[in-house]
């Protein structure tokens, strides 16, 4: 996959920071299926296992520079999870929540990283995108466990986030966690309707 997104971009002479979209089937064949030509909003997980600043060599590769490293450079150093918070209610059919944020408690501890614009008091508007925050959580090679271990540290900092005066998607993401399909890494396109149907309709 890898290789095929490095022709996909070279094909294109693209010069910039995007991602390149595939799906995998049973068989581990894989299917093209688009190249985004900006910054992804999941960038924070390969900037967490790569110790890469994605933004950074975004700006530098606009400014002309050379990238001051090769392919072979870049190092996968452990497993990254990644849950967008949203203001959004899962319960009901993952409807805006618009208000005013009137506590939070952000969480910490060691792997995990909080990417937000957020604070006691900000107002959410309802003509903007919904995101409110970026929870990423890391763990390294060797500190056991790789996927199961980082999914535990999730659950971990979810429990820590709290976000009062509007609805968020922080529940849910506790319930995806929690999910027998999800755990056993059986996740797929119809995973919320096959899963978390229940769960999460109005």
């Amino acid at each position: 996959m890898g290789e095929m997104a490095i022709r996909a971009a070279k094909a294109a002479d693209y010069t910039s920071c995007g991602t390149v979209e595939f799906l995998l089937d049973r068989e581990s064949n894989f299917y093209f299926i688009e190249m985004n030509t900006r910054i992804q909003v999941e960038h924070p997980v390969t900037e967490t296992v790569t110790g890469i600043d994605l933004i950074k060599e975004q700006i530098r590769t606009a400014a002309g520079e050379e990238i001051p490293f090769d392919t072979d450079d870049v190092q996968i150093r452990g497993h990254a999870l990644e849950c967008r918070i949203n203001a959004e209610d899962p319960a009901n059919g993952f409807l805006p929540s618009p208000g005013k944020i009137t506590n939070m408690i952000l969480p910490g501890g060691p792997g995990v990283r909080v990417d937000s614009h957020i604070y006691p008091g900000y107002v959410i508007p309802t003509f903007y995108d919904s995101l409110l925050a970026k929870l990423i959580v890391l763990t390294r090679f060797g500190q056991g466990g790789g996927r199961d271990e980082t999914i535990r540290r999730m659950r971990r900092a979810l429990d820590e986030f709290m976000i009062e005066g509007v609805k968020t998607t922080i529940p849910f993401h506790r319930e995806v966690l929690t999910n027998e399909a999800f755990l056993r890494g059986d996740v797929r396109t119809d995973f919320i309707e096959k899963h978390l149907a229940v769960k999460v309709a109005a």
